[in-house]
């Protein structure tokens, strides 16, 4: 698999959307010279800089990770997931694999494995699709709004569209959390 270009996804969509860097640094509150560096590959942005520029760009977080494919694959191998491994606040790292072929159509399909002691993002989170998720492995904290709920292997949730939320893992074991988000906005 050759090497993602994730800049240049970030200012091909920007043109796309007719925004200049300017007004895209703007709206994600980074500065415009951070994101010229985004985009020219100098710099690396952090997940919770991914997050803000596909939310202002309405764009899934997955679209910076996977490759342009005009293939049709309907069935996709453990070996052929596209996969997208985030630190998080320590060692600790958070893996997404995408069980749908790709981003394009009504909903999306992916598993989520928090490692011991981490989680999704600092601060809660929200996209415009509505989520389903199910833990199938494990038990996961799941911060909703000014809530934390836990949740316990075999239990699923409802999240409504553009609800604050975020997933934290404090065990000592590993989680796997399967969701879908309709429409795709991861």
């Amino acid at each position: 698999m050759s090497e993602i270009n994730i800049g240049k996804k970030i200012a091909d969509l920007r043109k796309s959307k007719k925004l200049t860097i300017k007004d895209l640094a703007e709206e994600a509150k980074v500065t415009a010279s951070m994101l010229s560096q985004l985009e020219r590959g100098l710099a690396n942005p952090s997940i919770n800089t991914l997050k803000t520029i596909a939310l202002v760009l309405d764009v899934p977080l997955f679209t910076f990770f996977i490759e342009d494919e005009i293939k049709e694959n309907l069935v996709i191998k453990p070996s052929d997931r596209k996969q997208m491994i985030i630190p998080s606040e320590g060692d600790e790292l958070i893996t997404y694999e995408l069980l749908s072929p790709d981003l394009k159509g009504d909903v999306e399909l992916a598993i989520m494995t928090l490692s011991p002691q981490s989680h999704t993002s600092k601060d809660n989170f929200k996209h415009t699709g509505e989520e389903v998720a199910y833990v199938s492995k494990g038990k996961v904290h799941i911060f909703l709004n000014d809530s934390e709920l836990t949740l316990e292997e075999g239990d699923s949730i409802k999240i409504p569209p553009n609800m604050m939320h975020r997933w934290y893992n404090p065990y000592s074991i590993e989680s796997v959390v399967i969701f879908a988000v309709s429409p795709p906005s991861f």
